[in-house]
């Protein structure tokens, strides 16, 4: 099932035909240019769940653009919200905002800090049946992104990131962190085409240390059916340590030999995993 590091057909013309699509949603819309085939895709079902995508730090919508075309064709609804990354009770807010206003079931996936994301937008929303999670954080109360990154040892991201200044609200100005542009395909997208690795790179969202630093206040895995797809090359956060949340999370676990942006290398196996989740909210198992 998983295709070689070597041999991604992932084209960077459907990354930057995402980007645009990532801040209005991705519902509804056509698929980019792929290199995998011309299959038009199915027509959105009402028997689908609508699966909403949450990226995480230095990243944004377009990076679930290859998950996005893969999911289309198989009738489902999909929505990539764009998540602020300032802080994690105000993402959260807004995600939930987001799945407040979708009709029916939904499968809530989140990767990377998007996971602690979804943990806590979740939470009181009986609509959403089921939660994904893409070598993410899957936090407990009283956890931050930050400290789960250093459960085990095997991280390089601080090495690698560098911090700058932005304005707070009410005055004073906050910490983000980017990835060195010159680091990111090692660190983030390892195994990536070049050319794709550098787009994702110039196109990289900010994370506030805040919002890493910031404890959850619940956990909605705790309630819903769980998923987890763990990169095993991943050099952001822990390969031992995603296992661990995973296990803890009780939930269905698939491993695959890829780098923190999975869902840039192998999104067939991404594909997979969500599609699992979807059939067994529809079917009951």
């Amino acid at each position: 099932m998983n295709t070689p590091l070597s041999r991604r057909t992932v084209t960077v013309s459907m990354l930057a035909g995402a980007a645009a699509l990532g801040a209005a949603g991705l519902a509804h819309a056509a698929p980019a240019h792929t290199t995998t085939g011309t299959t038009a895709p199915a027509a959105p079902d009402a028997a689908h769940p609508t699966v909403v995508l949450a990226h995480g730090a230095f990243a944004d919508a377009s990076s679930w653009a290859p998950v996005v075309e893969r999911l289309l064709k198989q009738g489902h609804r999909v929505v990539a919200p764009p998540i602020p990354l300032r802080s994690l009770a105000g993402d959260a807010a807004y995600l939930r905002s987001v799945l407040d206003g979708i009709e029916g079931p939904i499968i809530l996936v989140g990767h990377s800090y998007g996971g602690a994301v979804i943990s806590r937008a979740a939470v009181g929303a009986a609509h959403v049946k089921a939660l994904v999670y893409i070598a993410a954080f899957v936090p407990d109360a009283g956890e931050s992104a930050a400290e789960l990154t250093d459960t085990y040892p095997g991280s390089s991201l601080s090495r690698t990131t560098v911090t700058q200044k932005y304005p707070l609200p009410g005055g004073g100005q906050g910490d983000e962190l980017l990835i060195r542009q010159d680091l990111f395909h090692r660190q983030f997208a390892a195994g990536v085409p070049g050319t794709i690795a550098e787009t994702l790179a110039v196109g990289q969202r900010p994370i506030t240390v805040a919002a890493l630093r910031e404890r959850a206040t619940a956990a909605a895995w705790k309630e819903l059916p769980t998923w987890y797809l763990i990169a095993t090359e991943d050099r952001n956060i822990p390969p031992a340590a995603q296992r661990w949340m995973a296990t803890r999370a009780r939930a269905r676990v698939t491993a695959v030999h890829a780098p923190h942006a999975v869902a840039v290398s192998d999104p067939r196996a991404v594909t997979d995993v969500i599609l699992d989740a979807a059939l067994s909210v529809r079917t009951g198992h």
